[in-house]
């Protein structure tokens, strides 16, 4: 069943990184230092060949899923939106997925295992206020998810 909370919006951050800036850890370093608990956030760039990112679990119904690797293997523009939760150890977590595009392809995934940026990225993070979501380990995968604590 869906659960929500409610939340209000508080600080905006216009972000400029730079080249070989590695996501997710740049936002969520930012994150930390700025104390930012929540939050929605966009990037717009280039990702630099190299970048890892996950595609899918080997097989969806296994216990623990096995995630999906793909290397870029060029630079290629990209777009992404995410949202920052902290987790059970207060420390934040972003969870985004990007399109990356080169040469008429495009590549599909999660950004957790690291995207460099190519000369420039801009990010807009939304801060989120008055929130009881967080994330948290649940079940068998061993994925921190996205909880909603209702009072």
């Amino acid at each position: 069943m869906m659960k929500y909370t409610q939340a209000s919006l508080g600080r905006i951050f216009i972000l400029r990184l730079e080249h070989g800036d590695k996501i997710p850890d740049i936002i969520e370093d930012f994150s930390r230092e700025q104390e930012i608990e929540s939050a929605l956030v966009f990037f717009l760039g280039g990702a630099d060949k190299g970048s890892k990112v996950i595609v899918g679990p080997q097989e969806g119904e296994a216990p623990r899923p096995v995630p999906m690797l793909k290397e870029l293997t060029g630079v290629s523009e990209s777009l992404a939106v995410g949202t920052l939760f902290v987790n059970e150890e207060e420390e934040p977590k972003l969870h985004m997925h990007s399109a990356f595009g080169r040469e008429g392809n495009t590549i599909t995934g999660c950004t957790r295992e690291g995207v460099d940026v190519w000369q420039i990225g801009e990010v807009v993070v939304l801060e989120i206020k008055d929130t009881s979501a967080c994330r948290r380990v649940k079940g068998k995968t061993g994925f921190e998810l996205l909880e909603i604590l209702q009072g």
